[in-house]
């Protein structure tokens, strides 16, 4: 299969740009499409063969469900059953990076759903993604764009890397802002769970919606038995080649320079370590792969960062990589999980 690399012009009109897109959705084919969070990998969210093809094409386990978009929140009572506190959620952040899971009506195929009675439904704030959906006249069921446990692609670059000859179209948009998936909430009769932090954070949802429970699995690995709510629940995810170490701040006056000495006394052991921390950090760091993900309280620059860097890593020699967190305030929280999943749970304390 040839893809097809179409490159936004924000001068000429978008829905021209986008018409041959949409033609390869309604036929059930795949486009790759750029979002406020990271780039999805698109498909009809009604046609049970064509989001068939979105895992084969990611390699990606079929009991981990998929994301349907819409163009307006209200679109969305065509294919779950929404409720009140839904359209609280909708009101405050919607077009934007949320993620709600209701029960779903008939319409949508279980091969969309992993096999489960919810699905996810999300109406992203980006105008490419937003026009590609309209002019489809369906729901795009899709995850991120990349092959299943990589990094989550940021930029059409990245899909590329992963997605050429699989897919039938990428749709260049630029960066994405966010750079983290989307949060995920789960709405039960009136309560609402977290089951992944992103940039729509546990404490912009608690002003919204009073107390919000956080999954266990936003912090601890699932049991293989146990079958995923939502994307990037139960896997290992965003992973660079390189073995990922966590190391959590845990805000102490010596924390830098203890970490610092220890992760220098790793490269020079082995001149091969990388390491992915806050600025203030990495200017006490002795290697040649460091990663600055930016000054140690801007977090929203961290999450833009941390995917390219870990794909990054990629096109180096390194053999183990050390990623510093800082605390879970605001979107730390969505940072932590990501690195979490990056490591496969591989988290040491200095």
């Amino acid at each position: 299969m040839i893809t097809k690399f179409v490159k936004i012009d924000s001068k000429k009109d978008l829905s021209g740009q986008l018409s041959e897109a949409a033609e390869i959705i309604k036929n059930g084919g795949l486009v790759a499409f750029p979002t406020e969070t990271v780039y999805g990998l698109g498909a009809s969210g009604l046609d049970p063969d064509a989001s068939k093809k979105i895992y084969l094409a990611k390699g990606r386990p079929s009991d981990n469900p998929l994301i349907i978009h819409v163009s307006a929140p209200e679109e969305a009572e065509k294919y779950c059953y929404v409720n009140d506190m839904f359209y609280k959620l909708a009101n405050a952040f919607m077009p934007g990076p949320i993620t709600v899971i209701l029960k779903k009506k008939s319409i949508v195929p279980d091969t969309v759903t992993g096999g489960l009675n919810t699905v996810a439904v999300r109406c992203p704030s980006d105008p490419v993604a937003r026009e590609l959906i309209k002019l489809s006249g369906v729901p795009i069921a899709a995850p991120s764009a990349n092959t299943s446990g990589k990094p989550s692609p940021t930029c059409a670059e990245h899909v590329l890397n992963d997605m050429d000859g699989k897919i039938d179209m990428i749709i260049d948009g630029g960066s994405c802002k966010i750079g983290l998936e989307s949060t995920i909430v789960k709405i039960t009769d009136e309560n609402v769970s977290l089951l992944r932090p992103g940039g729509i954070t546990l404490e912009m949802l608690e002003r919204v919606c009073g107390t919000i429970s956080v999954d266990k699995a936003v912090r601890e690995k699932l049991a293989d038995n146990e079958r995923p709510l939502a994307p990037g629940m139960k896997y290992k995810h965003y992973a660079p080649k390189a073995q990922v170490y966590l190391i959590f701040d845990d805000n102490s006056t010596d924390f830098q320079n203890r970490v610092a000495e220890f992760i220098n006394a790793k490269i020079n052991i082995n001149p091969l370590t990388g390491a992915m921390c806050y600025t203030e950090l990495c200017k006490q760091l002795n290697g040649k792969y460091i990663k600055d993900l930016g000054k140690k309280n801007d977090k929203e620059e961290h999450a833009k960062r941390l995917f390219a860097y870990l794909r990054e890593f990629d096109e180096t020699p390194v053999t183990e990589i050390y990623a510093v967190t800082e605390d879970e305030s605001g979107i730390g929280l969505a940072v932590r999980n990501r690195m979490i999943k990056a490591s496969g749970y591989n988290i040491i304390e200095v």
